[in-house]
């Protein structure tokens, strides 16, 4: 099958946490027999910080982002047989979401691929008029990044087909153990972005764990937190590649997860670095979330902390022997359960009864 998929970026990470979602999912489809073309805008300087070149399991369009572009790129979607519009392109979304539905054939399967469905459902409660309120009855489907058995019934009354969650997951192909690198060397590491909806829960895991641990070194990489004031045991790296995620991962004693507020409140919303950090073998250290269970065992595969002082205690009790012995634990349940290979099966399923049915429809 033959796909248009609209999203932010495949190419680059930066400001783009969903890049080794869409690679992951991606190139799994291409080794089942899809063509992907994914569409992305020339915006927020991703294309000065490309992780990666223009692969072989995809074809990449970057265009400019303007509305002239955005209007040829929209109508290359009436070639496809099945076209993704995915949450957050940051640029035209509104038009992209309304263009591509209009641009598509009556026989191509239409999806929203929601990356960030905490967010946009508390849009859509927020906003009658939200484009998307229209939107739903006229798509197949609605694929979520995470976000359980809530995010389903809510999209459900929102007026979408049907609601499918794919989770994050594990590239191993990527994302696995290497050498600790001196520069990464820290007790504690921490990989995000600053966004509004991250920042309190950063100060209360991270940085209130680093003011109660002033004998132990803490690391943080992302964007944005450059001006932020933090404890003299903090050390700030700014953006970290995709390249580089394997050694960050593995050169701390633990690395810590902080899930976003819409995300810890929704629940089962694992982040890609939880994948990515079990898969390079690492201690995983996390705040506590609905659902977590379905992807590790706490206290065997990873641990849970409830708030700064838990992170700090976790540091404190934590020994080189334990940490390896949780990392080692949580990489293979991973490996077992959590890889792009099962999530593209369970996309591969999906959209191929979607097509099955679509000549019944028809008729």
């Amino acid at each position: 099958m033959k796909v248009a998929f609209y999203g932010s970026s495949l190419l680059s990470s930066y400001w783009n946490g969903a890049a080794t979602y869409y690679r992951g999912i991606i190139s799994d489809l291409y080794r089942r027999g899809y063509d992907v073309t994914f569409y992305e805008p020339d915006a927020f300087g991703r294309q000065q910080h490309r992780d990666i070149d223009p692969p072989d399991w995809a074809r990449v369009v970057v265009y400019p982002a303007t509305a002239a572009a955005l209007k040829d790129v929209v109508a290359e979607a009436a070639g496809a047989d099945v076209v993704v519009k995915a949450s957050g392109v940051g640029v035209f979304d509104t038009e992209l979401l309304a263009g591509v539905i209009a641009a598509a054939r009556p026989d191509a399967i239409r999806i929203f691929w929601d990356v960030d469905a905490p967010a946009t459902l508390a849009e859509l409660r927020e906003a009658p008029d939200h484009p998307l309120h229209a939107a739903l009855p006229r798509l197949d489907l609605v694929f979520t990044y995470g976000g359980g058995p809530p995010v389903v019934a809510a999209y459900e009354a929102f007026g979408a087909q049907r609601c499918v969650p794919v989770y994050n997951a594990l590239d191993p192909a990527t994302h696995h153990p290497v050498p600790a690198e001196p520069r990464f060397a820290a007790d504690l590491s921490f990989l995000g972005n600053r966004l509004p909806d991250r920042e309190a829960r950063v100060e209360e895991f991270f940085l209130r764990a680093a003011a109660l641990s002033p004998n132990r070194s803490f690391l943080i990489g992302g964007n944005g937190w450059h001006d932020r004031a933090m404890p003299a045991n903090v050390r700030s790296l700014g953006h970290v590649y995709t390249r580089e995620h394997n050694a960050f991962n593995t050169s701390p004693l633990a690395v810590l997860n902080i899930a976003r507020d819409s995300m810890a409140s929704v629940g089962y919303s694992p982040a890609t670095r939880v994948f990515e950090a079990a898969g390079a073998g690492a201690c995983l250290i996390t705040d506590a979330w609905v659902g977590l269970g379905e992807f590790l065992a706490e206290n065997e595969e990873v641990l849970v902390a409830r708030d700064g002082a838990d992170v700090a205690d976790h540091v404190a009790n934590l020994t080189p022997e334990r940490a390896r012995t949780i990392g080692e634990a949580a990489r293979i349940r991973i490996l077992r359960d959590h890889t792009y290979a099962r999530r593209g099966g369970e996309v591969d399923a999906i959209l191929r009864s979607l097509r099955d049915a679509k000549p019944r429809a028809a008729a």
